[in-house]
């Protein structure tokens, strides 16, 4: 099958990330376009018009938003012998694992923003303590399993692990260590960072710094 992939993308995203880590699994070779969130060129705009975010996947110019959604699309199309499976094959699996990435986009990330992007206040305060129950819910949903699915890295961990390098951001806004508060998932984080496709897919720290600060100062927050 003659593939054309492109990945619309913008480094520091976890998003994005977690689109670069199911490639790498996958194996497959793609062509990396980056957009800048302030600055939409109008290949983005034309292939999200939606949302108007990144990542965009598109596969021999068929473009899918959403970076759930394109991981799962990604699992269904490169699904031969050579490839690992990114969702649980057995049903119920599959399902926790699709609850608990939504989870992830619709609690963790949501509390997430108000931590970083909100300085002070009482959203701000609400915020830190959503957010750390939010975390204390997924490291007992791990246990002590080394993956979220047992003995194999998958869906669920490429969902949370593009958020790893963005951690020392937070604690500095949040003022809390999660490596005191949940060290399981900070083991977790160190085992998924010994596969190549995280390590080399993850967001650089340098990079977030930099858009952190960027951040701040277009929004009035510095």
């Amino acid at each position: 099958m003659a593939n054309e992939v492109i990945l619309l993308d913008f480094p520091v995203s976890m998003f994005a990330a977690r689109i670069r880590i199911g490639l790498a699994e996958k194996g497959t070779d793609y062509e990396r376009i980056e957009e800048h969130p302030w600055n939409k060129g109008p290949l983005l705009l034309h292939m999200n018009p939606i949302h108007k975010k990144i990542p965009v996947f598109i596969h021999n110019g068929k473009p899918i938003p959403e970076s759930l959604i394109i991981l799962e699309y990604i699992d269904e199309v490169w699904n031969d012998d050579k490839a690992p499976l990114l969702l649980p094959s057995d049903p119920y699996q599959k399902a926790q694992a699709r609850f608990w990435a939504d989870f992830i986009d619709k609690k963790v990330n949501s509390f997430w923003t108000k931590v970083i992007w909100k300085v002070k206040g009482e959203e701000h305060g609400a915020g830190k303590k959503e957010l750390l129950d939010s975390l204390k819910l997924l490291e007992a949903e791990l246990g002590n399993k080394p993956y979220f699915g047992g003995d194999s890295f998958g869906f669920l961990d490429i969902a949370l692990v593009g958020f790893y390098p963005w951690f020392r951001v937070l604690e500095t806004c949040a003022g809390f260590s999660i490596g005191a508060e949940c060290p399981k998932l900070i083991a977790w984080a160190k085992t998924c960072l010994q596969k190549e496709s995280v390590s080399k897919s993850l967001a650089d720290e340098k990079e977030i710094d930099e858009y952190v600060a960027e951040m701040r100062k277009k929004i009035g927050i510095e």
